[in-house]
């Protein structure tokens, strides 16, 4: 199922036995567009600490969509590894993270999470290994270049093949596995009042450096793109008109120059 990652900002993460916090941003892997890390605010119970919380310890939305269900303890909470939400990764730290918690590693493996499609099917029985060679652990100890905020991609310029076309609004993503189905562009600089949705399968590079996000798509394509209604979530059907429109495949590999 699609859902608007608007819908869960300012939630609260209900640990197994009491609060965490709210929910103040998302991290994802640039590279598969799959959010890895929901940045959460603890508030007074941690002295305003920052904590990150895997997709893989996330039940389902409330019923008045207020809060998420989380399969951790406010103690593991507590005394879990700091990773600076800010800064939000050496692999090495992300090793400790994952270990900590009894989590798979969701960079080894051809699927979203590992081997598999979404976190929900890793859990459990994971063997962690040291890093292979000095060479590797040398190469931990450095910034993950490809996590991104949610919130700050979401004021990123958008560039056509041609020419800007807009800025990122939002994202769209399966509450299932958690990668990102569509960017939310608006294009309202360029053309009053239209949402449209943009794949991650058409992005070409995101630029931390310069604030873009980068597609082949051309300006007139996506003029005459299907408006997005942000009170009406895309269906199957309109997924497909979407890809038809573009005469793009559902299935092309996500691909990020660097």
């Amino acid at each position: 199922m699609l859902r608007s990652l608007k819908e869960l900002e300012r939630c609260v993460v209900e640990a197994t036995d009491g609060g965490i916090g709210s929910v103040q941003d998302f991290y994802f892997d640039d590279e598969s567009w799959v959010v890895r890390y929901l940045v959460v605010d603890t508030g007074e119970w941690l002295a305003g600490r920052k904590v990150l919380i895997s997709p893989h310890s996330i039940g389902g939305l409330a019923a008045d969509g207020k809060s998420l269900s989380a399969s951790i303890s406010r103690e593991q909470v507590k005394n879990s590894p700091a990773i600076d939400p800010d800064k939000p990764g050496a692999r090495a730290r992300e090793r400790g993270y994952f270990a900590y918690y009894g989590y798979p590693y969701y960079w080894d493996g051809a699927g979203l999470w590992g081997e598999n499609a979404h976190p929900g099917m890793t859990v459990g029985g994971v063997a962690y290994a040291d890093p292979a060679s000095e060479i590797e652990a040398e190469r931990e100890q450095h910034v993950n270049p490809h996590l991104r905020s949610c919130n700050a991609v979401a004021r990123y310029y958008l560039h056509a093949s041609d020419g800007e076309i807009g800025h990122v609004q939002g994202y769209l993503i399966d509450d299932k596995s958690w990668a990102i189905r569509f960017l939310i562009v608006n294009t309202s600089n360029w053309w009053l009042g239209h949402q449209v949705l943009i794949a991650p399968q058409w992005i070409e590079d995101v630029s931390w450096l310069d604030s873009t996000v980068t597609t082949d798509l051309t300006r007139q394509a996506v003029k005459h793109s299907p408006a997005y209604d942000p009170e009406a979530l895309p269906d199957a059907g309109a997924e497909r008109a979407l890809f038809q429109h573009y005469g793009r495949s559902e299935y092309q590999k996500t691909r990020t120059k660097r």
